[in-house]
């Protein structure tokens, strides 16, 4: 399911969260360490220490949602430094809900701008 969320913009907040906290202290995160708008439509995701479980939290207009997923077997290929909050884009997020890195170095790199073929 988390995979299908379209969101605006998909941010994940790196390092270690303390996965006990409701919405209300991710919210906190979001604003106070990350400095980003909580209510824009931009999807937010935490790790805990262990790796093998994420939270998401969105905001719908009318309230926040709250997404737990844990993994049955593996872990979450999840960025380490913990003042970073990274963007990611719709493939990226697909990548990392698989399991894979959000930094594919065999991945097709999309390129802006105009190729004039002769």
């Amino acid at each position: 399911m988390l995979k299908e969320i379209k969101a605006e913009n998909i941010y994940i907040v790196c390092g270690q969260t303390d996965m006990r906290k409701s919405i209300d202290g991710l919210a906190a995160i979001v604003e106070q360490k990350c400095r980003l708008d909580l209510f824009s439509e931009s999807l937010f995701l935490f790790c805990g220490r262990r790796k093998d479980r994420l939270k998401a939290l969105l905001w719908e207009g009318d309230g926040f949602l709250l997404m737990y997923k844990r993994l049955e077997t593996g872990s979450f290929n999840w960025p380490k430094n913990a003042d970073e909050v990274k963007k990611l884009t719709q493939e990226q997020f697909v990548w990392l809900m698989q399991g894979l890195s959000t930094d594919q170095p065999k991945a097709i790199k999309k390129i802006s701008g105009r190729i004039d073929i002769c």
